[in-house]
């Protein structure tokens, strides 16, 4: 399979010497997000909006955490930690890695080739994600924000074989922002998690999965429960990512902490493991339903 991977320390130089804001937009719109072009369309994001201010991929950008194209030494600092952590040469050999193993076990990502997109984050907008996220929901797509600190520099591969796995299930299910269920999104997130451990050890869990102690997780479980069938991706959001992201967004708040679902979603994940005795491989193309019954987490 053919790997791309964006060159970010090239891709933000250019971007600093642009001398405006909106040449910079310009930038950031048709050189930097053009690889992921047919993402943003699937995703129903234009590049760019009709009306001033309008929902585009700027906007979408922001909503996400991507680092402020303004904040010019902000992004210098970002390029030299991006720089030193060889970033690209560690994106592309972990993606190699990954489906390898994927295919070894009989799994294969359904796209002719995958498109990596590694962007600079917004340290402080993600800060309870310690500076790093992404996105694998569509595959041949796969896109890592972070701004590189000592939390999240040595948990890169980590969170790719996290974005990586979603490619993977993804290939094998259909699912929808819109009609998604909580117990579904568990399930999604808790195999990325489980596979990433798999492939490369615990310590590089990121902090949506670790965060909470075991009271919090508990009542996590006895919450969430309760909402495995609601559908829609608002409520189900406040159920995945906790009331401080829902209070951003306008959502409703349902009692949890910051990722919730994702630490159910993994504890859910490795459960079904132990009970069934089957690997992470074969749950990859288990249904969430067979997962959640058999986990006998609820």
């Amino acid at each position: 399979m053919i790997i791309k991977v964006n060159d970010p320390l090239q891709q933000y130089e250019e971007l600093l010497r642009c001398e405006t804001l909106e040449q910079k937009q310009q930038f950031f719109r048709y050189t930097m997000m053009e690889p992921l072009k047919t993402m943003w369309t699937y995703l129903q994001v234009p590049m760019k909006a009709k009306q001033s201010n309008g929902y585009d991929v700027l906007y979408a950008a922001d909503m996400l955490g991507f680092a402020k194209l303004e904040d010019r030494e902000v992004l210098k600092k970002g390029v030299e930690r991006l720089r030193t952590m060889n970033i690209v040469d560690r994106g592309e050999r972990a993606l190699k890695h990954l489906l390898e193993v994927a295919n070894d076990q009989g799994l294969e990502v359904r796209a002719n080739a995958i498109q990596l997109g590694i962007y600079l984050a917004d340290e402080e907008k993600l800060s309870l994600h310690e500076g790093y996220t992404g996105f694998g929901g569509i595959p041949g797509y796969l896109m890592v924000l972070l701004f590189p600190n000592e939390r999240n520099t040595s948990r890169f591969e980590g969170l790719l074989a996290h974005e990586f796995h979603h490619n993977l299930r993804f290939s094998y299910f259909n699912w929808s922002h819109g009609d998604v269920t909580v117990g579904e999104y568990i399930v999604i997130e808790g195999l990325a998690d489980v596979f990433a451990e798999t492939i490369y050890g615990k310590e590089q869990l990121g902090p949506w999965v670790t965060g909470l102690d075991e009271d919090d997780l508990n009542d996590s479980i006895s919450v969430i429960k309760d909402a495995l069938h609601i559908k829609g991706f608002a409520e189900v959001s406040s159920y995945m990512f906790g009331d401080s992201y829902a209070t951003e967004r306008g959502y409703q708040p349902v009692g949890l902490s910051f990722a919730a679902g994702y630490a159910v979603g993994y504890v859910v994940v490795k459960a079904f493991l132990e009970e069934t005795g089957l690997t992470i491989f074969e749950a990859t193309q288990c249904t969430s339903d067979d997962i959640i019954t058999r986990s006998a987490i609820f």
